[in-house]
């Protein structure tokens, strides 16, 4: 898995890509990226896969805020991204969500 953060000159908005390995996937045919960003959307953000097997997502965030997020691979799988600036509890009995500081 990987986070790499572009910041944006001309508006305060920082361009950042997520990329999930095709071990990371373990096999999944559709993985999306669902966070507080997207209002938590299971459906929005899919990440486009790559030919290597992995798959990878970009979206432009508002800078100086933190973000929660998960992959959620083929409508049922969740993971965490362990390059995440950190971790937080998700509300939902033990999980936790992935937080991007920006």
């Amino acid at each position: 898995m990987s986070i790499k953060k572009q910041f944006l000159k001309s508006k305060p908005v920082c361009k950042v890509t997520f990329k999930l390995s095709k071990e990371e996937a373990n096999g999944a045919g559709k993985v999306n990226l669902v966070g507080d960003f997207n209002g938590w959307n299971e459906s929005a953000d899919e990440l486009k896969p790559l030919k290597d097997g992995s798959f990878s997502a970009s979206v432009e965030l508002e800078t100086g805020r933190d973000y929660q997020f998960r992959y959620l691979a083929n409508g049922t799988s969740w993971i965490n991204d362990p390059e995440a600036d950190g971790f937080t509890g998700s509300g939902m009995g033990d999980s936790e969500n992935a937080v991007i500081k920006l």
